[in-house]
C-alpha cells in the first residue's frame, strides 16, 4: 500500500512538472509563473512551502520528546507572518520583477547589492534544504524498506527533474496540492487520536505487522550495597556501570547498569541460536563469541547476553532496575542492538506512552475533546514516558548508546522547560542558566523574523498579478498555517501517548503515529510527507535558481544574456543546488528537521531581514550599507552555527569548549547586521540620492 501510494504521488507530480513545461520558456513563465497565480491558490501554495517536513516531521517530532518547548516551534513559525503580512507583503510585490535581489535594487541599481544579495539566497537555501533532505530520508526509509542514503538520492532526483522541467509553474501546483492535502490529513489524525484517548494499557502494532505489538519494559529488583547493585534473578549478574554526571552540578543525573542474563533460546540446526530479545527474534550464528555464549540451564539452551538497565532509586534506600534499549558500536565495525547482532529482524522498538493517568479516568480516558486530551496530559497525577539517550564508551572502546524511557509529570511535560530550561535548576551556576534564557531567545527571534526574509517565500509574491492580490495571500496562507500548527500540538502528544516514537530519531513521530491507525492511514500520510519534501524543495531550488541566473550570472561576468540563456542557467542551477541538497541531506541525517530549520531562519534573519526592512522604510539607506550588512549577517550567522556546541559535538570535540556557547545564533548576529547597515549606511549617505520610502510612494 505505502508503495504504490508513493509512487502515485511520484508520477502525479511529474506530471504537473510535465505539463507546467510547456509555460516554463520564457523568463517570467519559467520563475514567477507569468505572475498569473489567484491570490486563493498562491496562498494555499504559500502554506505548502512554508509547513516543510521541518512543521510536518520536526515539529511533531520536537512535540513528542519536549512536549510545550517543542511547541514554541510552532509559535515561532505562525508569528512570523505577522511581519510578512504587515510589512512585506505589498512592497515586495511592488518592488520586484523576479527576485529579492531584484526588491533589494530597486532604489540603487547597484550591482554589489545583487551579488551580496544573490549570495544570501544560495546560502539561506542550502540551509533551509538541508533539513527538508534529511526528512526525505526519513520518510522513504520506512516507506519503501530502502536505506536513508537512498531515500535521499530518490527524493533529490525527483524534485531536480520537478523543478529543471517545469519552473515556478509546476512547483506552484505542487505547492498547492500539498498545502491542501496536509490540511486536510492532520485533521483526519488528529481527530483519530481524540476517538483513541490515552491509556497506560495501550498496546499498539509495530512497523505494521499485527504480531509485533508495542513492548512493555521490565523492572527487575535490586539491592543497593555502596555503589553497586545486586540483581534479585537467577542467573543474572551487574557487570558494568556507568553514571551520567551533570557538569552544572556535579551529581548523578543518571545511573545504567549492565547486566549479563541468560534468555531461552533454540537451535536453528546450522548451529546457530535464535532468542527473543526485548519481543524480537534475533539470530545468533555462533555458538561463543566474546559477547554471548550459549548455556545449559534445566536442560534448555540459552543465550547470554549483555544489556543496559537503568537504577531507580525508591524512597526506602532500595532499588529498582528498569530495562532500556541499547546500540553498541564495536571497534571492529559491527553492531549489536540490544545485545545482539543488528538485522532487519533486531532493530530498536518504538518507545513513549503514559504509565498512570489521573485517579478520576481509571484505565483509559476513552474518546476526549480536544481541549479534555491537553487537560490530562497537563494534570500532575498524569505520568507520561519519554524517550531519552546517552552515549558514552564503554569497556574495550565499545560505543554506546542508550535510550531509555524517563517518567515525567504531565504537568511538567505540558510548561516550558524540558527543552528550554528558563529557570535555574539546582546547584545549576548563574551562568548556565543565562545561557539557557539567552538561546531561547535567540530562537525565537530568529522565527519571528525569518519567515520574511526566506527567499522561497519571498518569491511567491510575484507570482500573483498586484500588490492587493500579495496581501490576501498573505491572509490565506495565515489562516492555513495557523489551523496546520494547532493539529501538530495533537500529532505531538498522540505519537508519545501511544507510544510511537523512534528512540533514534523524532523525525517519524508523525508517520508512526499514523501507522498505530493502520497502514492505509501511514500510506496516505507518508505520501503527504513526500509531497511536502517537494513542495518546500522546489521552493527553495527556484529561488537559489533564479538568484544565479537572473542576479549573479550577469553582475559576475559583466555582460546581458538573453532569456533563454537565462532559463537554461536556471535549469543547470536547479541541478547542481539539488546535488549539493543531496549530499548535505545525507551528511546530517541524525539531527531533528526542526532544529536544523531554526538554523536557516538564524541566517535569514541575519543576512536578508535587515536590509529589507531598513531598504523600505529608513531613508538614508545606502547601497554599500545594504551590501556591507548582508555579508557581516551571512558570515556572523553561519561562522557562530560552526561554532556552536551542536556543531562541536559533530566534529567529535566537547561541547562544552565550543567558542560559541549559545546553539542559536540570532540573538547576535540579527543585530549586528542592523547595527552594520546603519553605521555603514550613516558613513556613506553623501549623494545618496532620494530616499526608499520616497521611491516608493512616488511609483504608487
Amino acid at each position: 500500500m505505502a508503495i504504490a501510494v508513493f509512487v502515485v504521488f511520484v508520477a502525479l507530480v511529474l506530471t504537473i512538472s510535465a505539463r507546467a513545461s510547456r509555460r516554463a520558456r520564457s523568463v517570467g513563465g519559467y520563475f514567477v509563473a507569468n505572475s498569473s497565480i489567484h491570490w486563493g491558490v498562491n496562498g494555499i501554495a504559500f502554506a505548502g512551502g512554508y509547513l516543510s517536513v521541518a512543521s510536518f516531521l520536526g515539529i511533531a517530532g520536537l512535540i513528542a520528546f519536549f512536549g510545550y518547548d517543542g511547541f514554541l516551534y510552532s509559535i515561532g513559525f505562525l508569528a512570523g507572518w505577522i511581519v510578512a503580512l504587515f510589512v512585506i507583503a505589498e512592497p515586495m510585490k511592488r518592488m520586484g520583477t523576479f527576485t529579492f535581489p531584484d526588491a533589494l535594487n530597486r532604489n540603487f541599481s547597484h550591482p554589489g547589492i545583487q551579488l551580496a544579495a544573490g549570495l544570501s539566497v544560495l546560502v539561506v537555501s542550502l540551509f533551509y534544504l538541508v533539513p527538508q533532505m534529511v526528512g526525505a530520508g526519513v520518510l522513504v526509509e520506512p516507506l519503501l524498506g530502502i536505506t536513508h542514503f537512498w531515500g535521499v538520492i530518490i527524493v533529490g532526483t525527483v524534485v531536480i527533474i520537478l523543478v529543471a522541467g517545469g519552473g515556478m509553474t509546476s512547483t506552484t501546483w505542487v505547492q498547492f496540492f500539498n498545502g491542501g492535502l496536509l490540511l486536510t490529513f492532520a485533521t483526519v489524525l488528529t481527530i483519530a487520536v481524540l476517538f483513541r484517548g490515552v491509556s497506560p494499557d495501550v498496546q499498539l502494532t509495530e512497523e505494521g505487522d499485527p504480531d509485533l505489538v508495542s513492548y512493555r519494559y521490565e523492572h527487575l529488583a535490586v539491592t543497593i550495597e555502596g555503589a553497586e547493585a545486586r540483581v534479585d534473578l537467577d542467573g543474572a549478574q551487574t557487570v558494568g556501570r556507568h553514571a551520567i554526571i551533570d557538569p552544572n552540578t556535579g551529581a548523578e543525573r543518571a545511573v545504567f547498569y549492565r547486566l549479563s542474563r541468560p534468555v531461552p533460546a533454540l537451535a536453528d540446526g546450522q548451529g546457530g541460536y535464535s532468542a527473543e530479545i526485548k519481543g524480537r527474534t534475533a539470530h545468533f550464528e555462533t555458538a561463543n563469541t566474546a559477547h554471548w555464549q550459549v548455556e545449559q540451564i534445566d536442560g534448555q539452551p540459552h543465550v547470554r547476553i549483555e544489556d543496559w538497565w537503568r537504577l531507580l532509586r525508591t524512597e526506602d534506600g532500595s532499588g529498582v532496575l528498569r530495562e532500556a534499549q541499547h546500540r553498541a558500536v564495536l571497534p571492529d565495525g559491527r553492531v549489536l542492538v540490544n545485545g545482539a547482532p543488528e538485522s532487519a529482524d533486531n532493530r530498536l522498538r518504538q518507545m513513549g506512552g503514559v504509565s498512570q493517568l489521573p485517579s478520576d479516568y481509571g484505565e483509559s480516558t476513552g474518546a476526549v475533546g480536544p481541549l479534555r486530551l491537553l487537560s490530562v496530559l497537563s494534570d500532575r497525577s498524569t505520568v507520561v514516558e519519554r524517550p531519552m539517550a546517552v552515549r558514552f564508551t564503554a569497556d574495550a572502546a565499545e560505543e554506546v548508546t542508550i535510550h531509555y524511557q524517563q517518567p515525567t509529570a504531565g504537568s511538567e511535560f505540558m510548561r516550558p522547560g524540558l527543552m528550554f530550561p528558563l529557570e535555574a535548576r539546582e546547584g545549576e551556576a548563574p551562568i548556565r542558566t543565562l545561557l539557557n534564557r539567552l538561546n531561547f531567545i535567540s530562537l525565537m527571534l530568529a522565527l519571528f523574523l525569518g519567515t520574511s526574509a526566506l527567499p522561497h517565500i519571498l518569491i511567491r509574491y510575484y507570482t500573483v498579478p498586484s500588490a492587493e492580490a500579495a496581501r490576501k495571500s498573505t491572509i490565506v496562507a495565515i489562516a492555513g498555517i495557523g489551523l496546520f500548527y494547532v493539529l501538530t500540538m495533537y500529532l505531538g502528544v498522540g505519537a508519545l501517548t501511544g507510544g510511537a516514537i523512534n528512540p533514534e530519531t523524532s523525525n517519524m513521530s508523525a508517520p508512526l503515529l499514523a501507522r498505530s491507525f493502520g497502514e492505509v492511514l501511514f500510506a496516505m500520510i507518508s505520501g503527504i510527507a513526500f509531497t511536502t519534501v517537494l513542495a518546500t524543495v522546489s521552493g527553495l531550488i527556484m529561488a537559489a535558481s533564479g538568484s544565479v541566473a537572473h542576479d549573479l550570472m550577469g553582475n559576475l561576468l559583466r555582460r546581458e544574456f538573453s532569456d533563454r540563456a537565462k532559463v537554461l542557467t536556471g535549469r543547470i542551477v536547479a541541478v547542481v543546488v539539488g546535488v549539493v541538497g543531496i549530499v548535505l541531506g545525507i551528511a546530517f541525517r541524525d539531527m531533528n528537521v526542526s532544529f536544523l530549520v531554526g538554523w536557516a531562519f538564524a541566517v535569514a534573519a541575519s543576512a536578508n531581514l535587515p536590509a529589507l526592512l531598513l531598504m523600505l522604510f529608513w531613508k538614508k539607506t545606502t547601497a554599500v550599507g545594504i551590501i556591507a550588512s548582508i555579508l557581516v549577517g551571512i558570515v556572523s550567522s553561519v561562522g557562530l552555527i560552526l561554532l556552536s556546541p551542536d556543531m562541536w559535538a559533530r566534529y567529535g570535540l566537547d561541547p562544552a569548549a565550543a567558542p560559541m556557547p549559545l546553539n542559536q545564533p540570532g540573538i547576535v548576529s540579527i543585530p549586528l547586521s542592523f547595527l552594520v547597515l546603519i553605521l555603514v549606511s550613516l558613513a556613506t549617505a553623501k549623494g545618496n540620492g532620494k530616499g526608499a520610502v520616497a521611491a516608493i510612494a512616488s511609483s504608487d
